[in-house]
């Protein structure tokens, strides 16, 4: 995926049909943080608190469903991939691509969770196992396209 263009209200991107192909599966596994991975508090008694924490849950869980509708919305919109030789002009308003990194966010952090939150600095690695290959390249392809998204909006001089 390459910036094509950029301006105050929206960013223009080349991407292949492989990358649009790729996008579509990723964004398939929105919301992929559990609801529960989200505390209120980390020190709190966990009974004290409860009842607050269920209704965060579900508060997370009712925003995530309708983020995950506004996503295949978005997604179908008939001027969002504009056919361009052998790819598509894929174009983002500002407060599209920002709110697309935090979907981006929520499938790479959740991927990671699913990994059993690996850390290599700390001793760590991720066990791999076939099944977590999906949730592994997820995570790292998340990634790539959030440093796509980002350096859009870097300044050029």
């Amino acid at each position: 995926m390459k910036l094509i263009k950029r301006t105050e209200k929206q960013c223009v991107f080349r991407i292949s049909k492989r990358e649009k192909r790729l996008l579509f599966e990723i964004l398939k596994l929105y919301p992929l943080i559990p609801t529960a991975h989200h505390r209120l508090s980390r020190t709190a008694d966990a009974k004290t608190i409860e009842a607050d924490q269920r209704l965060l849950e579900e508060a997370l869980a009712e925003q995530k469903k309708e983020n995950r509708k506004q996503l295949m919305a978005m997604l179908a919109e008939e001027n969002r991939f504009v056919a361009a030789g052998d790819g598509y002009r894929f174009t983002l308003s500002t407060h599209k691509t920002d709110w697309l990194l935090q979907i981006l966010n929520d499938i790479r952090v959740g991927s990671w969770v699913k990994l059993g939150c690996p850390d290599e600095k700390n001793g760590k690695p991720a066990e791999l196992k076939d099944e977590d290959l999906y949730y592994y390249f997820a995570m790292e392809y998340c990634f790539l396209l959030q440093c796509a998204w980002l350096s859009a909006f870097e300044d050029p001089s």
